[in-house]
């Protein structure tokens, strides 16, 4: 591709290309055959065309470099504690699949912590003869509340979402033989729960009628040990068009209830308590978020919600006491509401406090708040002098520097000498990651610190607002050489994602400080609309047929990195993956003027069948149906497998995707490819890894290749040493 002229301030802002008023036929159906052997030929045929172009020259020096970052045994350990013991899940170069390994506090805080293995899952691959990819450890509450021993373990065939549970006993190292009682359910979309020690609740897809249009679990049953899931009994189940069903069972000691979820669409869902043998919903609307704990419920709405004569805006948190809430007393207390600047992202419960993780102008700022009966304990932490008045009463954790993320949860909040311990990860663009244990009230401590994997103090880490389309101030997080020279040179990686209220947050990273700052380039962060870095307004801003305000928003930054000089067209790339793949797929085919490159993972593009594909049933809620007429109307503006057009100089583009993703699935990426191959369109790659599901890597070999391809694509398209 050849170099463009800066954009002046009349092109920048171009809309997208109209879709075409008749809609093609689709000549790649075939594609969505995904295990078939002609187009698994295909695959091959293009990942070998797409390695010969881009793993060459200093590729594998690129690649080792990264994998070192990722196999660095100087990494932190980062754990979760049960009982007395503090498990952690490892991978490196010896251990590719990882191990599950456990030590005692006074040995984890050493520089070289004895670690106990309690689960070799390379061994376990070999052994079995399935390439296994760890999924996590569901433990069962022991009865003394300290010698935590059995658990259900999650186990992937493929690096996919569909996951095999197993039950497993961490002192003996080995799995319960189903022949004597043990759980074991095969692969499958789901999860499990402990109900007692002798019955799980199971929701998955295995069995007749149990899938829903989303692909995930329509039913829940009671499983007793020793009983065929086939024939366990069902006790809640939704309408097939439902997203999902679960169910879960809060073992908190004092406060035990089952609960189960009719998750209707991605952003509704219904809670629903199981008492006098019936299942009484939780009497709030599907929007609002609900979080129990020990006495209290929490309430986060999505959207404004009006209660008893008062409205509560969307993102704030509020606090009821549980059995009066159910009896009808509609008394709350806001714990925190948001404004212009500043969101509630998560909270966590310790012994008695609650800890609230937010955003200011997407910096993180820690408040602690201590319910009523503890603030009238006296116990130090409250501000107020009187306990009606400590009672929720905020106060601001000192451990938040600017443009970081800090975030803080609990250790253990049923330990009885370690209840108000927590931990604060902390992490920012040239901060290497922080582990801090502290206890509130108290003061908290590093425990661990992340290695360097790059001179940090060559660059220079700063925050900018562009302005949107409609006049927004949209955040933006610039990273790059000190003293950067602003003549447009500087090789620009733009990265984004823009949907389900995900924010993008300051973190560290080696990989893109060996891959891309050490050669001189400049690496962008963009915190567009339909992210959750202002909230839910954010989020739903970008929604269904206001989606175009989120590539507005990605283009107005792109735009303001040229009209400032950073970059120019054919030194700025652009990157994301999933939705944030959806995301620079409408670079390419609204905006290709602004960039030189792009790289596009595991992405939605085909946003006609994307509901037909995959999970992508369940997220008709953030992007609409394409199967109702007029809402197609406007999908179709923002779907990039429609947009392509003949006479269209477009950036270089790398498309990369995995076989074994069955989230998003490979099948849109390998479409786009081959419709722009048939188009003549040049300078087009594609690449399918053969597993690792919607990560697109099972193991740190196959996530630092992943890596490698994209950096290497895009810092060679942009320094016009690609070819």
């Amino acid at each position: 591709m050849t170099a463009q002229p800066p954009v002046s301030a009349d092109t920048a802002t171009l809309p997208p290309a109209a879709a075409p008023a008749d809609q093609p036929v689709d000549e790649n159906l075939w594609l969505e055959d995904i295990h078939g052997e002609d187009q698994l030929a295909w695959v091959r045929e293009q990942n070998a065309r797409t390695e010969e172009v881009l793993e060459t020259g200093d590729y594998p020096e690129l690649e080792a470099r990264i994998l070192e970052v990722m196999d660095s045994t100087d990494r932190i350990p980062m754990v979760a504690k049960r009982g007395d013991w503090y498990y952690n899940f490892w991978r490196d170069a010896e251990h590719p699949k990882g191990l599950w390994r456990r030590a005692r506090w006074e040995s984890y805080v050493t520089q070289a912590p004895e670690w106990e293995t309690v689960l070799d899952v390379d061994a376990l691959a070999a052994a079995d003869g399935v390439e296994w990819v760890w999924g996590g450890a569901n433990f069962l509450r022991p009865a003394d509340g300290v010698s935590w021993r059995r658990c259900m373990l999650r186990l992937s065939p493929d690096g996919g979402d569909a996951a095999a549970v197993r039950e497993y006993d961490v002192e003996d190292r080995a799995f319960i033989d189903p022949s004597e009682g043990g759980f074991a359910l095969p692969a499958a979309k789901g999860g499990v729960d402990w109900l007692d020690a002798d019955t799980l609740l199971v929701s998955s897809t295995l069995g007749e009628d149990a899938v829903t249009t989303s692909s995930y679990p329509r039913i829940v049953r009671r499983l007793p040990r020793g009983t065929d899931l086939a024939d366990a009994e069902v006790i809640f189940e939704v309408p097939a068009d439902h997203m999902m069903a679960g169910a879960g069972f809060d073992d908190t000691p004092g406060f035990e209830r089952l609960i189960a979820s009719d998750r209707i669409s991605f952003f509704d869902v219904t809670h629903s308590i199981w008492w006098d043998d019936a299942w009484h919903e939780i009497p709030v609307p599907t929007d609002v978020d609900v979080d129990l704990h020990r006495e209290w419920i929490l309430f986060r709405p999505q959207r404004d919600w009006d209660l008893e004569g008062r409205t509560y805006p969307g993102g704030s948190l509020l606090a009821v006491d549980f059995e009066a809430f159910m009896a009808g007393s509609r008394e709350t207390t806001v714990l925190f509401a948001p404004d212009a600047h500043t969101s509630l992202q998560s909270w966590s419960w310790t012994k008695g406090h609650l800890l609230l993780n937010l955003l200011r102008d997407v910096s993180s700022e820690i408040r602690v708040l201590t319910p009523p009966a503890r603030a009238a304990a006296g116990d130090g932490t409250a501000a107020a002098e009187s306990a009606d008045d400590a009672a929720w009463s905020p106060r601001v954790l000192d451990a938040c520097p600017p443009l970081h993320l800090v975030e803080s949860y609990a250790v253990d909040d049923e330990d009885p000498e370690a209840g108000d311990d927590y931990w604060l990860v902390a992490t920012g663009f040239l901060t290497p990651t922080t582990l801090l244990r502290g206890t509130l009230g108290g003061e908290h401590a590093e425990v661990k610190r992340a290695p360097s994997f790059f001179d940090e103090s060559r660059f220079e880490v700063e925050q900018h607002f562009a302005v949107s389309a409609d006049g927004t101030q949209v955040p933006y997080f610039q990273v790059g050489p000190r003293g950067l020279r602003l003549d447009g040179t500087a090789p620009t990686q733009l990265s984004g994602y823009g949907g389900f209220e995900i924010s993008r947050t300051p973190a560290y990273s080696g990989t893109v400080g060996r891959a891309w700052l050490e050669k001189g380039g400049v690496y962008v962060v963009a915190n567009i609309r339909g992210g959750g870095e202002y909230g839910p307004a954010w989020h739903q801003a970008a929604l269904k047929e206001n989606r175009h305000r989120a590539y507005e928003d990605f283009a107005a930054v792109a735009q303001d990195l040229i009209r400032r000089g950073v970059t120019s067209p054919a030194h700025l790339g652009c990157a994301g993956g999933s939705n944030g793949g959806l995301l620079v797929g409408n670079m390419l085919v609204g905006y290709p003027q602004l960039f030189g490159a792009i790289s596009c993972g595991v992405p939605l593009l085909d946003m006609r069948r994307y509901t037909k594909l995959s999970a992508g049933y369940s997220w008709i809620a953030e992007y609409g149906d394409p199967d109702d007429p007029d809402e197609w109307e406007s999908i179709r503006t923002f779907s990039p497998y429609h947009l392509l057009r003949d006479g269209v100089d477009y950036p270089d583009t790398f498309i990369w995707t995995a076989t074994s993703d069955d989230r998003v699935g490979p099948v849109q990426a390998r479409k786009m490819a081959a419709r722009m191959e048939a188009m003549g369109i040049p300078n087009v790659w594609f690449h399918e890894a053969l597993e690792g599901g919607h990560a697109g890597a099972s193991d740190n070999r196959q996530a630092a290749a992943l890596q490698a391809r994209s950096q290497a694509f895009l810092w060679r398209a942009l320094t016009g040493t690609l070819r």
